[in-house]
């Protein structure tokens, strides 16, 4: 059995990577003395993959929103009962997710397992779908999105990137929308797993005590559908403007309640990908993490509470920097902390910040190799944006404040969107 194999000496780590025949590629990382184990399948097709060419033809196929969100929640049923239910009598801990970009089937376990392995292979490479299950989630799925709508947290968030993007497809909910999944059928169904459920556009990540050689071998012996060629994915043309800069919904809250950002129009991937995500992550950490001079002013005036975060979200296809939790007075807030990352972007970080804030991230990332969970996840996460997780180590190693200050005059210098849920 033909496998590579890569080693990271300073984080005293391997990959190996096999290729099956049909062109799906595994990720095994050996993590000698750990008890718990962890496999993800994944495949990149998320919620915001509604309109594509496959290979071979011209024409441009759109399908209803939600439609990967749907089909994520079908291949947990098959016709001898439900997934959730074989992985758990199994000791295994089974879940699946779908992102804007992909769809991810995983579980972890200490025992059996090979067992559980197998039937992860499996039940991801057969659906089982009729017009009666269809029809049947719709409703399970319609009460997920009321659930949804209904919910702060996601609402103040989806409302920001609806004031943040114009066309893009990231502004929707992940689920869809009761009239979009009422369009959804069986065929419909079958023919996007047909077209994202390709070798050539999954991944199998693998993580713990295990063997390679027999990890590979069960791929090897249970993969069984074949490769049927590249997808083009199409997305609408997004302008550098906002959609609108202002977004307030009313719900049931003790406290007014926003999320605030900016888009970055510069499109990257790969290795790229991951330099431009660490420095928007090193200026967000020095301008709003815990111990910075804002943050703490902010709390002591009691304009943010601990419920305040931030986060960096690139892909390949879109890209935002937001921040954002309860304040009685979020416009006041959003407008101390726009004004600093202005100046921020005006200014530069400051090279005792940087320094500072890099080695604290050098420490996170060797630290973060000690959870097979997040090594999995990370991993599929880097390799659909054609990237090795592996990879941030150099990334690490060789970025520098000039880039750093050049990216973040890029972005900060756009303007910022809000989005407030005040109480009804």
């Amino acid at each position: 059995m033909n496998y590579r194999t890569f080693v990271y000496e300073k984080l005293g780590e391997t990959l190996y990577e096999y290729v099956h025949e049909s062109g799906l590629k595994v990720l095994f990382v050996k993590k000698p003395g750990y008890n718990k184990k962890t496999a993800m399948f994944g495949t990149n097709y998320g919620s915001i993959d509604n309109v594509f060419k496959v290979q071979g033809s011209d024409k441009e196929i759109v399908v209803p929103d939600g439609i990967a969100h749907f089909l994520e929640h079908k291949l947990f049923e098959q016709e001898d009962g439900n997934m959730l239910d074989k992985f758990s009598k199994l000791g295994a801990s089974p879940n699946a997710f779908t992102s804007f970009n992909q769809t991810v089937y995983y579980f972890s376990c200490a025992d059996l397992f090979e067992e559980n392995f197998r039937m992860l292979l499996s039940y991801v490479q057969n659906p089982w779908l009729t017009d009666e299950n269809v029809e049947k989630e719709k409703g399970i799925i319609g009460q997920e999105i009321r659930m949804y709508e209904d919910n702060p947290n996601w609402r103040v968030f989806f409302n920001l990137l609806d004031c943040l993007y114009v066309n893009h497809p990231v502004k929707l909910d992940i689920a869809g929308s009761i009239e979009s999944i009422s369009k959804i059928t069986k065929e419909l169904l079958y023919d996007c797993y047909h077209t994202f459920y390709t070798p050539s556009n999954m991944v199998v990540v693998v993580v713990g005590d295990l063997v390679p050689e027999e990890v590979f071998s069960i791929v090897e012996n249970m993969i069984k559908f074949k490769d049927r060629g590249k997808v083009e994915k199409k997305y609408p043309e997004e302008p550098e403007h906002l959609n609108k800069e202002y977004n307030e919904q009313k719900l049931v809250v003790s406290m007014p309640l926003f999320y605030m950002g900016v888009k970055d129009n510069v499109r990257v991937s790969g290795y790229d990908l991951l330099k431009r995500r660490t420095a928007l992550n090193i200026v967000l950490n020095d301008v709003l993490g815990r111990s910075s001079e804002l943050y703490n002013k902010l709390y002591d005036e009691g304009l943010i509470n601990d419920t305040f975060r931030f986060e960096t979200s690139l892909d390949k296809a879109y890209g935002f920097v937001a921040c954002g939790g309860q304040s009685p007075d979020p416009k006041k807030a959003a407008e101390i902390i726009s004004e600093a990352l202005s100046e921020t972007a005006a200014r530069g970080i400051s090279e005792e910040a940087f320094s500072r804030i890099l080695k604290a991230y050098q420490g996170m990332y060797v630290r973060s190799f000690n959870s097979v969970d997040n090594i999995a996840r990370e991993m599929t996460d880097a390799y659909f944006n054609d990237a090795s997780y592996f990879d941030i180590g150099r990334v690490l190693e060789e970025i520098d404040i000039s880039y750093t200050n050049k990216v973040i005059n890029e972005v900060f210098s756009n303007k910022t969107a809000l989005s407030v849920i005040n109480p009804q």
